[in-house]
């Protein structure tokens, strides 16, 4: 038998049920539009929920970080790498998260699997939302403590898990998402919040989808909520690449002593950087883009609605259509691929089994006049 039968098993498997995965090459950017192929397609896949990818500011400080400083960091940051540019993006992010502190990652995969292995130890127990990102499961898995998963977005459940476990365990972490990658829904913060300090429970936010579109100045859901570690991304609506941690000084510190993801890892070059310099600029003063891509969701979901389809609780910018089997949704997404429209398909394991959905995602960039072709393809489809 071959050495790499496994590999050939894997790929057949995932063949058959219609879950295998390629690499799409694409051109443009992530703007609203893109080339696919060598087609011109309405992109609805963009995390660049502003539109700050091609941002001239951001291009701007990339390009003044690169003269300035070089292309590479050269080391991890507790060795030389720990470079000027770090410390006043981080004091104006803390501010703009109304924390102490705050830390700048490499990408929000290993925050999320470096952060939760330094908080915990075998005499923990995570509590972890259901429909929680991969990155978070990885980290709680990196934990090698016990994880206890509660119903999605279900206080009584939390609840009750809290109260059965609190005496058992030395220390207690809630993990949670603010906006959710794949449904675009909200958790309920405040009830979260209060529960976590009831039972003296560290409180763990994932902000990935929510930095830049939501909450104070677009800065988030836990801006000014009583949440202790809240992690985010700039990959996505900040137009650029890297992820960050903010909470109190003390956090801050102890990550640095004890969080692999800091301790082990190369800091991220100059360039990276600046681009979060110009976002961090931009971000407090884009409200009127804010309101502008919030109404562009609504009006999608709404009329998708009407339609028939069902979209799941979304409430932002992230717009679920549920499916359901992997055959007829990979069908949908080609459909619309034909019609000019590019929505991948999002299969198991990402979402659960026969919940197979196109999750379109709205951005700050696309027009109205795109919104309404959309929905047009939407009901073409249904007759």
């Amino acid at each position: 038998m071959s050495k790499w039968a496994f590999v050939e098993a894997a790929l057949a498997a995932r063949r058959e049920r219609m879950q295998l995965r390629r690499l799409e090459t694409v051109e443009g950017g992530s703007g609203a539009a893109i080339e696919v192929g060598g087609r011109r397609m309405l992109n609805f896949c963009s995390n660049d929920y502003l539109g700050l990818a091609r941002h001239p500011l951001l291009q701007q400080r990339a390009a003044d970080y690169l003269a300035r400083y070089g292309t590479g960091s050269g080391s991890s940051r507790l060795i030389c790498g720990n470079h000027a540019y770090f410390g006043p993006v981080e004091e104006r992010l803390a501010r703009l998260k109304g924390t102490e502190a705050a830390l700048v990652f490499n990408s929000g995969f290993q925050a999320n699997a470096t952060i939760l292995p330094a908080l915990a130890d075998r005499q923990t127990l995570i509590l972890s939302d259901r429909l929680n990102h991969n990155s978070l499961i990885q980290g709680a898995r990196l934990a090698r403590c016990r994880v206890e998963v509660f119903a999605h977005n279900d206080m009584a459940h939390l609840a009750e898990l809290l109260e059965r476990h609190r005496r058992s365990f030395r220390r207690i972490l809630i993990v949670t998402e603010s906006v959710f990658s794949m449904d675009g829904d909200l958790c309920p913060l405040a009830e979260i919040a209060a529960l976590a300090q009831a039972a003296g429970a560290i409180l763990v936010v994932d902000e990935a989808h929510a930095t830049g579109v939501i909450g104070p100045q677009g800065m988030g859901l836990t801006c000014g909520q009583a949440v202790d570690v809240a992690i985010g991304t700039f990959s996505k609506a900040c137009g650029g690449f890297g992820a960050y941690v903010a909470g109190s000084r003390q956090l801050c510190d102890y990550l640095i002593n004890c969080c692999a993801g800091i301790i082990y890892s190369t800091a991220l070059p100059p360039a990276v950087l600046g681009a979060i310099d110009g976002a961090l600029a931009l971000i407090p003063g884009m409200q009127a883009e804010r309101r502008r891509l919030h109404a562009l969701a609504e009006r999608l979901r709404t009329a998708l609605g009407r339609m028939g389809w069902d979209c799941g609780p979304s409430s932002t910018q992230i717009i679920p259509v549920l499916v359901g089997s992997e055959g007829e949704t990979l069908a949908l997404s080609q459909w619309l691929g034909a019609h000019g429209i590019f929505a991948s398909a999002i299969r198991p394991p990402t979402v659960e089994k026969e919940k197979s959905r196109i999750r379109l995602a709205v951005t700050a960039l696309h027009t109205q006049e795109d919104i309404e072709r959309v929905i047009e393809a939407f009901g073409q489809w249904k007759n």
